[in-house]
């Protein structure tokens, strides 16, 4: 049986964003004292509004590229789980200095108080883009490309930093590699929202959505709560556990010093491409509202720094943590859908 994690006290960084405001619901559903760390540049204060007069709940408005601010959020806590990140690649084609100064700078900033408070684990965001322009399907862990995107070059230092950090300091860390990660909070306004609920808005809203390329480009979509699980496995699973079932998984994997630090993928394992999802998308908001089942979409030029392709191995993250995916991509897109047509119509 899976082990929960209770009555712990963690901080979750980028608390009020999408991933962020879901994992803050879930641990304080299972009794834990939680703290979020959040400048609302790009998380929501509605995200976390129901949580403001939970017992166990605390928000410090602060900015991770301030290390006063680290060190306040992260103080007595066992565990970190770090989500703040400028998303978005096109963003950082954009602006590459701020998406560095926020999930470069403030990355170290927030590992170095996690080690200076001596935390437990320190489990981060990582992201499917450090794999870069590798053309190998699946992607597995241990083979990455060089990236293509000033965003995907700060998610590759941040696996960096951590590994660092790991042998000089004996920090246990782990991070999870996300794969399209979709679900109910992802902010569907604003010039880099994410694919599907840009979509779910314009479909709801009687607009048709624009697929960048011809939608022969796929990606492999993963429901919120296969991510929640990836994270509590990555805080439960005893160090001991991960290096014997990685002796097992793959020996060469195993550090000579016994230090912990894993990278994992975070999906569902199975790939759509975008034309089928637009297709699965219309299907289920259709059900509420028969007029979406006419909307064609529009094709448009291929995105700056998009890979064709994305498809990840869970093989890793199956034997070492125990992750299987419980919720595959149709029955997540059921309830996004339910979730935006009940909050944008």
């Amino acid at each position: 049986m899976q082990e929960k994690l209770r009555n712990s006290k963690v901080l979750v960084t980028g608390g009020a964003g999408f991933i962020g405001s879901n994992l803050i619901e879930y641990f304080l559903e299972n009794n834990n004292e939680v703290i979020c760390l959040d400048n609302l540049s790009t998380g929501h204060k509605k995200n976390i509004t129901p949580f403001f007069n939970h017992p166990n709940f605390q928000f410090v408005e602060g900015d991770i590229r301030n290390m006063k601010d680290c060190k306040k959020a992260v103080r007595d806590c066992e565990y970190v789980f770090h989500q703040a990140a400028l998303g978005s690649v096109p963003r950082s084609i954009k602006d590459p200095v701020t998406t560095n100064a926020v999930n470069i700078d403030g990355f170290l900033n927030v590992l170095t108080a996690a080690r200076d408070e001596q935390v437990k684990r320190f489990i981060y965001a990582a992201s499917s883009s450090t794999y870069g322009d590798s053309k190998a399907l699946p992607k597995v862990e241990e083979h990455i490309g060089r990236p293509l995107s000033p965003y995907a070059i700060t998610k590759v230092v941040n696996e960096y930093f951590a590994k660092v950090f790991s042998d000089l300091y004996g920090m246990e860390t782990i991070g999870l590699r996300y794969f399209n990660v979709f679900g109910k909070h992802q902010d569907p306004n604003g010039a880099y929202a994410a694919v599907i609920p840009l979509w779910v808005k314009k479909l709801i809203h009687h607009e048709s959505p624009v697929i960048n390329g011809d939608g022969s480009y796929s990606r492999d979509f993963t429901y919120i709560e296969n991510v929640i699980l990836a994270n509590e496995l990555a805080a439960t699973t005893s160090k001991n556990k991960i290096l014997q079932r990685l002796s097992v998984y793959n020996p060469e994997l195993v550090p000579d010093n016994r230090v912990l630090h894993q990278v994992f993928n975070v999906a569902y394992g199975q790939r759509m491409t975008l034309k089928d999802l637009f297709i699965s998308l219309r299907k289920h908001l259709a059900l509420f509202d028969r007029a979406i089942a006419e909307i064609e979409p529009i094709f448009g030029p291929v995105r700056e720094g998009d890979v064709p392709h994305s498809l990840a191995s869970i093989q890793k993250g199956k034997k070492v943590l125990g992750y299987h995916p419980p919720i595959d991509p149709d029955t997540g897109f059921s309830k996004v859908a339910q979730w935006y047509y009940k909050h944008l119509k």
